[in-house]
């Protein structure tokens, strides 16, 4: 999967670009047909995945010498030559079609030749009384969980507990050992386009622009190139960086970087969003930023979130319910009393519940 030959004429935008939740239209207000095969797409030169070239000062700018030459189309050229990985990678979302599972840059999902013109519903996940873990390694037992469609449910625990385990069997990264996950009553049996899973570590492919990341899912979806064009641009104005897509990752901050996987995972609609403790790198400030943000592009969405962390006040800001993980079990389930109310931090049932999962959670 590669990102857009941005020569002059090709890069130019549909004139439908929409907002999130609405398809986007071709030029002309007309729907495009799906191409048999997607066409090669290149948006970096190769000397920008060079670590020596590669590297930001972190705040969202790179040393300043070479400036020309990265990240940016300053006379309509392309940004690069294609590469032969992201050939064999769209190509291999081509011909897996419905079945066909990809992998990259932090999201799975599996192919599919839905378009982005689906409105979102939540999905509602289950597990019942399954076993999590590696086969001869349990980790979580008996768990036994109902999360309904829309919801945010947070989940916190100490380290090495299964959080990031529960996690995986929902994405259908990894079968129960016993016991059954399911999605809307049936059982969850490998990943799915409908689950999207992010993860904590920085997954932007190096190679693709900002705006070819947030094209990945719908690539993968064989969703025509000026409809995911025009999708993946209005998602990244949607979480502040209208006029990034052309920079390359290691020219933007880690708190950017954030945005466009928060972008990438939703994008392509997907029912539930599985989140790995996204914000757990970055400083206090630009994580409060990223929570909100989750917040504001959440909404409208109808996707149901499973987010995982370690922060406790994380979690009550952002949960509707929070899911306590601690020696091998889901110790219980508990009622955000105030879900995504900042003003609601020192409110007495917040307290008592913050101060409850503290006790609980104590070894």
């Amino acid at each position: 999967m590669t990102t857009s030959s941005d020569t002059s004429a090709r890069d130019a935008e549909p004139s439908g670009a929409t907002a999130a939740g609405h398809t986007a239209q071709a030029p002309g207000g007309a729907q495009p047909a799906e191409p048999g095969a997607l066409p090669a797409e290149s948006d970096t030169h190769p000397a920008d995945t060079h670590p020596a070239r590669a590297r930001g000062d972190g705040d969202g700018h790179s040393h300043s010498h070479g400036d020309r030459d990265h990240g940016h189309d300053h006379d309509g050229r392309t940004e690069g030559a294609g590469t032969e990985g992201e050939e064999r990678m769209e190509g291999a979302g081509r011909e897996g079609g419905e079945g066909g599972e990809s992998r990259a840059g932090g999201i799975r999902s599996t192919g599919s030749s839905r378009g982005t013109g689906r409105t979102g519903s939540g999905a509602t996940l289950a597990l019942r009384d399954a076993c999590l873990g590696h086969p001869g390694h349990p980790v979580i037992e008996h768990a036994d969980i109902d999360i309904p469609a829309g919801d945010i449910l947070t989940v916190v625990g100490p380290s090495g507990c299964g959080k990031s385990t529960l996690l995986r069997t929902l994405a259908g990264l990894l079968p129960p050992l016993l016991g059954e996950a399911a999605q809307d009553g049936r059982p969850i049996t490998g990943p799915d386009a409908d689950r999207a899973l992010v993860f904590q570590e920085d997954a932007l492919l190096p190679w693709r622009t900002l705006r070819g990341n947030v094209e990945l899912p719908l690539a993968i979806r064989r969703v025509p190139r000026p409809e995911r064009r025009a999708w993946a641009e209005a998602w990244l104005d949607r979480v502040g960086l209208s006029g990034h897509g052309r920079h390359l990752p290691h020219r933007v901050s880690g708190g950017q970087r954030q945005r466009v996987q928060l972008a990438r995972a939703l994008a392509g609609q997907p029912r539930a969003v599985l989140m790995d403790e996204p914000f757990g790198a970055l400083d206090a400030q630009t994580r409060a930023g990223m929570q909100q943000l989750l917040v504001d592009v959440w909404q409208g969405t109808g996707a149901t979130v499973v987010f995982v962390t370690h922060d406790v006040d994380e979690a009550l800001f952002l949960g509707d319910r929070v899911a306590l993980v601690r020696a091998g079990r889901i110790h219980s389930v508990r009622a955000v009393p105030h879900p995504r109310e900042r003003s609601a931090h020192g409110a007495p049932a917040t307290v008592a519940l913050r101060r409850e999962i503290f006790e609980s959670l104590r070894p």
